[in-house]
């Protein structure tokens, strides 16, 4: 197999509080090839958007490695990280926050290609073209460019992010729940538009989520965290069939199926959430665990490969 294009090992980010540190990504490891998309999905604050933050290191890693085509990431100066920008980008979940409210649509799109020296100012007629060009692209309309977010929907605003993040022909995105603000006949839309720009220029995406339905289409690999941790990781066909870890069972229990007559087993999980703060030993899902023992609880449980392709952190599989 080729080398993978990102490679993570052991990677940690703690943050200290006044009541201890928050583990909020805990050792977690993996590999992704050029253009295929490894979802993350995981209830809220279980460390999937701070995963893909550390990786770009818009924050910095506690402890472990990141390697992007080789290079070790986590050790470049910050001349090298700028340069690295172009390759490693990243769509935001709020397409409003995200935009500077006194920049117009061109100026959003142009920025990052002037910072890169891509362009100058004395080259304006091809900074031009290559702003409408990338609008084109991502489906807005050439007459916005002057236009403010405040002016545009939700839609639209997201366009403007997605254009600006491709302004520097990526090769990898961290897509961080990009459609979860977005009406719903709004997010076919750009999903669509995201598998489409993949397919066109070989994108590779890590896309965070809690919407399992939507990282079900879009994504070769599924790998499901729980404060912190990975606690599985499957193709997507094998972890929708064959869900092996009792909280990925729990997660797709509660996708909504619109069949009244179809009857879904839902598994109800009950008890208290384990602190992520200086957390136990242990299992971190073992209080709501219906199959716990005191195995769970006597030692980290790791990530481990129990069929090709199919890793599961559990002592029952």
């Amino acid at each position: 197999m080729a080398e993978p294009l990102l490679r993570i090992e052991h990677l940690k980010k703690y943050f200290s509080t006044n009541k201890g540190t928050l583990h909020a990504v805990d050792d977690v490891s993996f590999t992704l090839q050029k253009g295929e998309t490894l979802g993350v999905v995981g209830e809220s604050g279980c460390g999937k958007s701070t995963l893909g933050r550390t990786i770009l290191r818009l924050h910095e890693p506690t402890e472990g490695k990141v390697f992007f085509e080789g290079k070790d990431v986590t050790s470049m100066g910050k001349g090298e990280l700028k340069a690295l920008r172009r390759d490693m980008q990243i769509i935001f979940q709020d397409p409003f926050a995200s935009l500077n409210p006194r920049m117009t649509v061109y100026e959003t799109i142009a920025e990052s290609l002037l910072i890169q020296k891509i362009y100058t100012r004395r080259q304006q007629q091809e900074l031009n073209k290559r702003v409408t060009d990338l609008m084109d692209f991502v489906g807005l309309s050439s007459r916005l460019v002057n236009s403010y977010p405040h002016e545009l929907d939700g839609g639209r605003r997201q366009r403007i992010g997605i254009a600006r993040v491709l302004a520097l022909d990526p090769k990898f995105i961290v897509c961080d729940e990009p459609v979860s603000a977005l009406d719903v006949s709004i997010q076919a839309q750009i999903l669509n538009l995201m598998q489409d720009l993949q397919d066109e220029f070989s994108l590779t995406y890590l896309f965070i989520t809690h919407d399992l339905s939507v990282v079900k289409h879009l994504s070769n690999d599924i790998a499901v965290m729980y404060l912190g941790q990975m606690v599985e990781k499957a193709p997507s066909s094998v972890l929708f069939s064959r869900p092996m870890h009792p909280y990925t069972q729990a997660l797709l229990s509660a996708i909504p199926v619109p069949d009244p007559d179809y009857q879904v087993k839902r598994v109800l999980l009950k008890g208290e959430l384990t602190s992520p703060i200086d957390p136990e030993i242990g299992c971190r899902f073992a209080k709501r665990c219906p199959f716990a023992t005191d195995a769970c609880t006597r030692s980290d449980i790791p990530l481990r490969e129990v069929e090709k392709g199919h890793l599961v952190a559990c002592t029952l599989v």
